[in-house]
């Protein structure tokens, strides 16, 4: 399935799947190699949890978090105030088909883990429980911690798990943004038995995950979470455009700076991590070779004197001040349900020519995500917009739903038509 997220597709033999699983675990337990069967995603997790000291065979996760520091860490936690969503959206059909859910903070450690009683009594024996640090590094590969490690949507089926007293599991999980800066907050997690593997439970958990950002958004809009800060930096504050651009421009104050593609890329991430990042993250974002953390901190010593006046701090890495994109403008507009507002700021893919990782997996999240918000709605103005630029000419599907928005009636149908029929001519569509 390569790198995804989904564990296997709709008319897969998931028992089959299983057994072929098991045995590449267990030849890449006795060899250190991953066998070539094994999804590009996994395997480099497994190297990833391995290289990083876990054990597979008897390593599980700390319990880091107990009694009243869990309870203070959750009450302080920004997630805490959308619990009561998440229960109404997940945990009480989840408990009826023998799923928990669980929510985690920014670095993989367990905030909420609820479902029925005896499928939770089950999963404290793996300490899958409130306050366990389930991070790639300290529990292997799972959903919840490959998920933050990618900072992308994550299922991990049965045998995927690196974890061997694990592996009886199957879990999705999708990280949780910040609505105004991209940071992520946590991750919402699902997980039971092989089931919550399949492809419908990828896309429950990426609409809870929606809904949720949306959430926090509307409560700092009406103000039920108190001010909002975060605007008003905005407001006064750098911004970044990277949305169809080769290089990006960093601005502030009517001043601007166009950005080389790696400082663009660089900065970009930094700002979509507004609480840090760390160092190997961050370089697995940028790089896909063996000296990733020699390139980046040379990269980063360049940046540093580009930037000025906005600092570059460490441990974990971080932009001094606030910087919003455009990238997250249109994330918020698609949250509030405002539509023509995301597709008048959405110009083109971002970053269109950067191969980095982390890049290639944000651009495509946004591009899909205001494509399925097009194909999902009923605005035709917006569909017609976005099928007129660059990135929309070739779209097929984008073309047939604007085809069926406007009606027999409309005076731009004989457009649609026309321009259907040169993609019939030259994509080969039925």
């Amino acid at each position: 399935m390569g790198d995804s997220g989904r564990a296997w597709t709709l008319g897969d033999d998931p028992r089959a799947l299983a057994r072929t699983l098991h045995a590449a675990h267990d030849d890449f337990l006795l060899t250190g190699a991953v066998p070539g069967r094994v999804r590009p995603l996994v395997a480099k997790s497994w190297l990833r949890s391995v290289t990083g000291g876990m054990d597979p065979e008897t390593g599980l996760p700390p319990l880091d978090l107990l009694d009243s520091d869990l309870e203070a860490w959750r009450a302080g936690h920004p997630l805490a105030p959308v619990m009561s969503m998440i229960r109404r959206l997940l945990v009480e059909d989840a408990a009826e088909a023998g799923m928990l859910v669980a929510v985690s903070d920014e670095v993989g450690r367990l905030l909420w883990v609820e479902g029925a009683s005896p499928l939770r009594s089950r999963a404290e024996s793996i300490h899958f429980t409130a306050g366990a640090w389930w991070s790639e590094s300290r529990a292997g590969t799972n959903a919840p911690g490959t998920a933050l490690a990618l900072d992308q949507p994550v299922q991990i089926f049965a045998w995927e798990h690196l974890a061997r007293a694990v592996t009886p599991w199957s879990c999705t999980a999708a990280p949780i943004h910040d609505p105004d800066t991209g940071a992520i907050l946590g991750c919402l997690d699902v997980t039971g038995g092989d089931e919550v593997a399949a492809p419908h439970a990828l896309a429950l958990v990426r609409s809870a995950v929606a809904a949720v950002e949306g959430e926090l958004q509307r409560r700092r809009l009406t103000g039920v979470d108190g001010p909002d800060r975060s605007i008003a930096a905005r407001a006064e504050g750098w911004s970044l455009r990277a949305l169809g651009r080769t290089g990006a421009t960093l601005r502030r104050s009517g001043r601007s700076a166009r950005l080389s593609l790696r400082h663009s890329e660089l900065v970009l991430l930094l700002a979509l991590h507004a609480e840090g990042i760390s160092g190997e993250r961050l370089a697995l974002a940028l790089y896909e070779h063996d000296n990733a953390m020699v390139s980046l901190r040379a990269e980063l010593s360049r940046l540093r004197p580009v930037l000025a006046p906005l600092g570059l701090e460490s441990r974990p890495y971080r932009l001094s001040d606030p910087v919003d994109t455009d990238a997250a403008l249109v994330r918020r507009h698609l949250a509030a349900g405002r539509l023509s507002e995301a597709v008048r700021s959405y110009p083109g893919p971002l970053l269109p020519q950067s191969a980095a990782p982390g890049i290639a997996r944000l651009r495509q999240d946004l591009h899909d995500d205001v494509r399925s918000a097009l194909l999902a709605g009923v605005d035709a103005e917006a569909t017609l917009r976005f099928a007129s630029s660059e990135h929309g000419l070739l779209d097929l599907p984008i073309w047939q739903h604007l085809e069926r928005l406007l009606g027999p009636a409309s005076p731009r149908r004989a457009q649609v038509a026309q321009h259907l029929a040169f993609l019939d001519r030259e994509l080969g569509a039925p």
